[in-house]
């Protein structure tokens, strides 16, 4: 059996991810750059050669800690497909912050492209950023091949979504629900938005959304 083989069986696969959640708790509570392997080989308790193992090297470990992270978020913001369009944004949109407040080191990694002009973290954000558009999509309009206009006001949204929710993380902002109505409200100001120049994305009502 090859080194793959035995990283994907049963128990490999168990200590891997039980290094992703020490790992993610460690960069939770410590920059990358303060974090060395073998910091990260005692906190965990094993022998670093084993981190290496799984992940090649510091950096391969803290990509596959953001990894890890994107796809609870989308997960987070995937589950939602059998609720009223406009419950199944609140939803999303709710869970979206509740990832960031639980998370607040992976999230600000996500949103921010990681650590200093990290081009795979970026490619990695890039895609969180299509997933959780084409989500948004399809709860809006069920569709996700989107006219210049409605690209445009949501990939707007989007960052004022991420704007707001780091602020909200480095100051304690107000409760999250306020915070996920103040989103939401203005994710319907955007939807009309859309409508004014677009009639095939038709906005929901102001009752709605």
């Amino acid at each position: 059996m090859n080194d793959s083989q035995q990283r994907g069986t049963g128990r490999g696969r168990i200590r891997r991810a039980e290094l992703l959640a020490v790992g993610r708790t460690l960069f939770a509570d410590t920059s990358y750059d303060a974090l060395s392997m073998d910091d990260i080989a005692r906190q965990a308790g094993v022998a670093k050669g084993l981190v290496y193992y799984y992940f090649g090297s510091k950096r391969g470990y803290y990509l596959a800690i953001i990894e890890e992270s994107v796809a609870e978020l989308l997960l987070r913001a995937g589950t939602t497909h059998d609720l009223p369009p406009a419950e199944r944004v609140r939803r999303t949109v709710d869970g979206y912050l509740r990832y960031a407040r639980h998370h607040r080191a992976a999230y600000r990694a996500i949103a921010t492209g990681g650590v200093g002009f990290d081009a795979e973290v970026l490619a990695i954000r890039d895609r969180v950023r299509e997933d959780l558009l084409a989500t948004i999509a399809r709860a809006a309009w069920g569709r996700t091949d989107l006219p210049p206009v409605a690209r445009t006001a949501l990939v707007g949204w989007l960052s004022a979504v991420e704007g707001v929710t780091l602020d909200w993380l480095d100051r304690d902002g107000p409760p999250r629900d306020v915070v996920c109505s103040l989103l939401v409200r203005a994710l319907g100001d955007a939807l009309r938005a859309v409508e004014d120049h677009e009639p095939g994305c038709p906005a929901p009502s102001r009752t709605e959304l």
